[in-house]
């Protein structure tokens, strides 16, 4: 009999109180909450315009060096490149217009559907010029080093407009991120 007391354990259950609820103060004396809505780089801010002009300047330096090339036509991802990097100016032009305005009225772009449309629109714009630069930049590849035609090609022209698109998606990338977060954070 001793031994089976010993190999059976009894559990035990003891009641716990709830704890006493802490010191309830009225709504009133709590400090209230603080947003970060105006964070460097977000639009309405200094930073989001410089982004803004330099997604602008080298879509735009992309789009100009690729559209001087008298064949690109002939290769569609080219063509892809020039529309991409033309949707890009368009779009990052127009935002800048609207983050200087919101500077100069001082005031705040963080209006859900407002950042909602420019996080959408960044994704957009963003994944097309990311797409159309890889694409050009398999293509400068295939010219350059697999064919061996750069002689009859304007391959330091498309390797300069690849890179440039390169670049203004680098610059597209924190806008697209600094808006997605706000869009996500509320």
């Amino acid at each position: 009999e001793e031994e089976e007391e010993m190999n059976v354990s009894h559990a035990s259950v003891h009641p716990v109180e709830d704890p006493p609820p802490a010191t309830a103060t009225p709504v009133e004396n709590h400090p209230p909450r603080v947003r970060m809505d105006d964070i460097e780089g977000m639009p309405g801010t200094l930073l989001g315009v410089a982004l803004r002009f330099f997604q602008f300047l080298f879509a735009a330096a992309s789009l100009s060096v690729m559209a001087f090339t008298s064949d690109f036509p002939s290769v569609t991802a080219f063509c892809y490149l020039v529309a991409a990097t033309g949707l890009q100016s368009l779009w990052s032009l127009a935002l800048a217009a609207v983050d200087v305005y919101a500077i100069m009225v001082k005031r705040s772009l963080q209006n859900r559907r407002l950042v909602s449309v420019f996080a959408i629109g960044d994704g957009v714009t963003s994944t097309l010029t990311f797409a159309a630069a890889c694409a050009s930049a398999g293509i400068t590849v295939l010219i350059d080093n697999d064919l061996n035609s750069c002689a009859q090609n304007h391959c330091v022209q498309f390797e300069t407009s690849t890179a440039l698109a390169f670049i203004s998606w680098f610059a597209a990338l924190p806008s697209f991120l600094f808006n997605f977060w706000s869009l996500a954070s509320r």
